[in-house]
């Protein structure tokens, strides 16, 4: 197989890797090119020992780190390394990707124990992030709901649920969350994202898309979501990914 249809299948999800890392779409699409360059630029630095999967992840890592002196660092108002703390990146490698704890201290080229003392102290963070409450835009009420259990577990609050873009609009208005959770398409064909871009001219929020069909909207061809959870999901990838999302809402983040 070549190179180049060894990594395609893995690229929308380094995309959404690479969003979550920095908090948006731009500077995420940005290091995925930085990323992508360097491999042509050096094919060797792909590491063929691996599965292309982790290959091309630790080659992501490998462009900004600080003993590669990658040029196009520059280019961006913070390092990536600066932006998401070590502990961080283990947590969203294994928690979001699915990688395990192994494939990640590959990925980082750390040690085993390392990885594991990162995500311990991850989750240690994760159980003293700060509670807000959640707006949840899901047409299926069992889905609505397991979300609605992961959210509470993390000590946040409901604040109420919609299933179309009329309803989570007039509930955002209502409530004013400091998180929304969005599917992609609501109970009356309506869509998530326009209710999103609808609640977003009002006020400024955090969102997580839900869908299960992530690669349509990772393209990096127009603006897209920062945060994206695949369905059916893990609790500990919503929890990982709210933590993430409220990580950045903290302080002033670049647009995305």
């Amino acid at each position: 197989m070549s190179f180049s249809n060894a990594i395609r299948p893995h690229l929308p999800y380094l995309r959404r890797y690479a969003r979550i890392l920095t908090g948006s779409q731009a500077s995420g699409d940005a290091y995925v090119r930085a990323c992508l360059e360097a491999v042509l630029a050096n094919p060797q630095g792909f590491d063929r020992d691996q599965s292309p999967k982790i290959a091309l992840y630790q080659l992501f890592h490998a462009t900004w780190d600080s003993s590669g002196g990658a040029d196009f660092t520059s280019s961006l108002d913070k390092r990536l390394s600066e932006i998401t703390p070590l502990h961080r990146q283990v947590m969203l490698l294994t928690s979001v990707e699915g990688f395990s704890v192994q494939d990640a201290a590959t990925i980082m080229r750390i040690s085993h124990e390392q990885a594991e003392s990162a995500l311990l102290s991850a989750q240690k963070e994760l159980e003293q992030g700060l509670a807000t409450s959640v707006l949840i835009i899901e047409d299926e009420p069992i889905i609505a709901l397991d979300l609605a259990t992961v959210v509470e577990r993390l000590g946040h609050r409901v604040c109420d649920t919609a299933r179309t873009r009329s309803e989570a609009v007039q509930k955002a208005g209502q409530h004013r969350p400091g998180l929304v959770l969005a599917d992609i398409q609501l109970a009356d064909n309506s869509s998530g994202i326009d209710a999103v871009r609808d609640i977003l001219a009002g006020q400024d929020v955090p969102v997580i898309f839900i869908t299960a069909y992530p690669e349509r909207l990772l393209t990096g061809e127009r603006p897209e979501p920062t945060y994206l959870i695949t369905k059916p999901f893990m609790p500990e990838t919503v929890a990982a990914t709210i933590s993430q999302a409220l990580f950045f809402a903290a302080e002033p983040a670049e647009a995305s």
